[in-house]
């Protein structure tokens, strides 16, 4: 059938299956709606179950739903404008609301009547650096699979281990980096409308010049991990680049090796473009818990995240990126410039974990003294 009819059977069922299965379970002191979106229909049947059960609601905002359908239909789409009237009105039914921006907390008010308390993102305690000897496992594991992190050569003694980016000489002997080793970027996404990875192949294009021109700039592998809807474009785009220093794989990583591909990079890329200008992208969250310096790509309320200058870079283009890349990895890999510099003030950053932050900013809204 039509598609506006696909989407009504949809969400009624889905309200069914939610509503089924909440009734189904012990009575909650507390429904926590974690997150938002998607909220159609999980605010209205969550609501219901707390009527039923006579459970308090939070509603952890993270984005709105509306804005997000609005990239693919456009703001004055009927469905649009009936999901903006829905997440409004539900939204103030709930009893409590946290979110993610101190602009969201403001939107929240002014436009939604829904007072709510920040409460940022932050990363959980496994991501973190990774040390050298677990780099050289994931190193080598996924050379396996990916060409970018395989060696130039096989090393010349059996018992030797060689990477792209590691070696060790001898299973007992210790692991160091690779003399002359490439530099590794990385960036995660959903492939979705709201990342536009031209602007990354087009700065990687730039970068590709600058070395032809004599830049005293390393080889790089950049690595995109994710899946979604976009990717097979985006690799038909990749696979179209003529790039002789530049490696880049699309991998689809196994859960506990993607915080440790992190730990052992050295420079993440973020180019998630808030629908609503008001949410943060937790993949930034994550980097910065790695102590991984980010450059990233400009919107309203990123600046409570991305320090320009102080834990990585803000950019508003292609060309801006690629100058950043230029700067950043430099007579790479030394110890000195504004690279490292990120490095050690994120080492030394005194920014709560995950648990931490639920215990100073929800428990004492909920009543709870510890």
């Amino acid at each position: 059938g039509p598609k506006l009819f696909q989407y009504v059977v949809k969400v009624l069922v889905q309200s069914v299956q939610l509503l089924y299965t909440l009734l189904r379970i012990d009575q909650p002191s507390y429904i926590l709606l974690q997150q938002n979106p998607p909220g159609l229909p999980s605010i209205a049947v969550a609501w219901v179950a707390g009527l039923f059960w006579r459970s308090k609601l939070i509603i952890d905002w993270h984005n709105y739903g509306y804005t997000i359908m609005s990239l693919s239909h456009g703001r004055n789409h009927p469905l649009v404008l009936i999901a903006k009237w829905y997440e409004k009105l539900f939204g103030r039914l709930s009893d409590y609301n946290l979110c993610v921006t101190d602009a969201m907390k403001e939107d929240l008010w002014v436009n939604c009547n829904i007072k709510a308390v920040t409460l940022y993102d932050k990363p959980a305690a496994y991501f973190k650096e990774t040390p050298l000897d677990l780099q050289h496992r994931l190193y080598m594991k996924l050379a396996r699979d990916y060409e970018p992190f395989r060696a130039g050569a096989e090393p010349v003694d059996s018992s030797a281990e060689r990477s792209a980016f590691t070696e060790r000489d001898g299973r007992d002997g210790p692991v160091v980096q690779s003399r002359g080793r490439p530099a590794l970027l990385i960036s995660s996404t959903s492939w979705t409308e709201d990342e536009d990875f031209s602007v990354l192949l087009k700065a990687l294009e730039d970068y590709e010049r600058f070395i032809e021109e004599g830049a005293k700039l390393p080889a790089l592998v950049c690595v995109i991990t994710g899946k979604g809807p976009l990717k097979d474009y985006y690799n038909g785009l990749i696979k179209k680049l003529h790039l002789k220093h530049i490696q880049i794989c699309t991998p689809w990583l196994e859960a506990e090796d993607y915080p440790l591909l992190l730990g052992s990079a050295d420079l993440g890329v973020c180019l998630h473009k808030s629908s609503s200008g008001l949410d943060l992208p937790m993949k930034v969250v994550d980097m910065f818990g790695c102590c991984l310096p980010v450059c990233a790509i400009h919107f309203e309320c990123l600046h409570e995240l991305v320090k320009h200058d102080e834990n990585g870079l803000i950019f508003r283009d292609s060309g801006e990126l690629a100058q950043q890349l230029k700067m950043l990895f430099w007579e790479f890999p030394t110890l000195e410039g504004k690279l490292h510099r990120f490095r050690q003030n994120l080492r030394t950053s005194t920014e709560p974990r995950w648990d931490e932050s639920w215990d100073q900013t929800v428990l004492p809204l909920l009543g709870h003294k510890e």
